[in-house]
């Protein structure tokens, strides 16, 4: 699919355009011929792609918080959308325990907010609201999850994500169907990818622990996750979008994520991950009294069939992709050189 054709002169409202996600999404967008607005709380700590590839001269970037309801209406007055990428969120689960009340209120209430502001947007044709792969009932069984499954969450991040996707059905069917808006949800799975600098994900423990020759350290190595490159993640929304634009008929969430039959561990992606960053694969375990899930897997196959979307990165080439992005990027290409080089190269991949 050329996605420039339903891309190009469109005006996009991008929230969460300083997260990692976003960032790479907001550069995409850029290079598709979209003329982006982006709005989402400043960037956290002392590194961030968004800074560090000097992203906000590239596009209308306001900052905002998801829970000032007079913010969001004004970054989409400003913006007058046609098309709506909904990223921002408070994405840790971890952090979700520390602070349950404003992980709730952000990715809950952050949506309705947005939501609310967008029924008066006037040219606005299609939402697309990320939420996640931990929406599910997960019983912990190690099947993979399709869109039909029940929805649950047993942490407090992955209760707000599920509670969005509810939000999102009532808002969609009280308010945007007389109006002929397309409001979809996307799942997508464990992303990763360069650029990525927040605390408590994996990859960033990973290269941090690398950068000072110490080990890094695991609390749940045998935890199994469906691990996806940014650009396969984000190439799924692309699509799905672009699919509505054309006019096609579409379920209202699809997932986006790796092949479940082929999982891989946190151990196992922390070994492959510094082997391709030239340090020795060793770590340490230390195991913490942890509320996280020990396996988790979405099945994709709707998507891949009705989009034709499949994973171009698949496995150990997404960790690669990831490791050469850290390597080249701080070696002296520049992280924004490097992103849009591996976006280049990721458009030429077959599928």
């Amino acid at each position: 699919m050329d996605k420039r054709n339903t891309l190009a002169g469109r005006r996009v409202l991008l929230t969460g355009h300083t997260g990692f996600k976003g960032a790479w999404l907001a550069l995409w967008l850029d290079r598709l011929g979209a003329e982006v607005y982006g709005f989402a709380l400043p960037p956290e700590g002392d590194a961030s792609l968004y800074e560090m590839a000097r992203i906000g001269e590239r596009l209308n970037s306001t900052f905002g918080d998801l829970n000032d309801l007079e913010s969001v209406e004004a970054a989409v007055t400003q913006a007058r959308p046609h098309i709506v990428f909904h990223l921002a969120a408070q994405a840790i689960v971890r952090r979700s325990h520390a602070d349950p009340l404003g992980t709730l209120a952000t990715n809950v209430m952050g949506a309705a907010h947005l939501l609310q502001a967008l029924r008066r947007a006037p040219d606005v044709s299609t939402i697309l609201v990320v939420t996640s792969d931990k929406v599910y009932a997960n019983d912990e069984q190690g099947a993979a999850f399709a869109e039909d499954a029940p929805l649950g969450g047993k942490d407090p991040y992955s209760a707000s994500k599920a509670a969005a996707e509810l939000v999102t059905r009532a808002y969609t069917q009280s308010f945007f169907k007389d109006a002929s808006v397309k409001v979809v949800t996307a799942r997508g799975g464990n992303v990763i990818g360069g650029g990525d600098y927040a605390v408590d994900r994996i990859v960033p423990d990973i290269v941090r622990a690398a950068a000072k020759s110490e080990r890094p350290v695991l609390r749940m190595p045998h935890a199994s996750r469906p691990w996806q490159h940014v650009l396969d993640c984000l190439h799924g929304y692309l699509t799905y979008v672009d699919a509505l634009e054309r006019g096609e008929s579409l379920p209202e969430t699809l997932n986006f994520g790796p092949d479940p039959t082929a999982p891989i561990t946190v151990g196992e992606l922390t070994e492959e991950m510094l082997k391709a960053l030239g340090r020795d694969a060793g770590y340490d375990h230390q195991p913490l009294d942890s509320r996280e899930m020990n396996v988790l897997a979405v099945d994709s196959s709707r998507a891949r069939a009705l989009l034709g979307w499949r994973d171009r990165l698949p496995g150990r080439l997404a960790i690669n992709w990831t490791a050469d992005w850290y390597r080249d990027a701080l070696a002296g290409s520049g992280p924004l050189a490097t992103t849009l080089a591996q976006i280049d190269a990721f458009e030429k991949l077959p599928g």
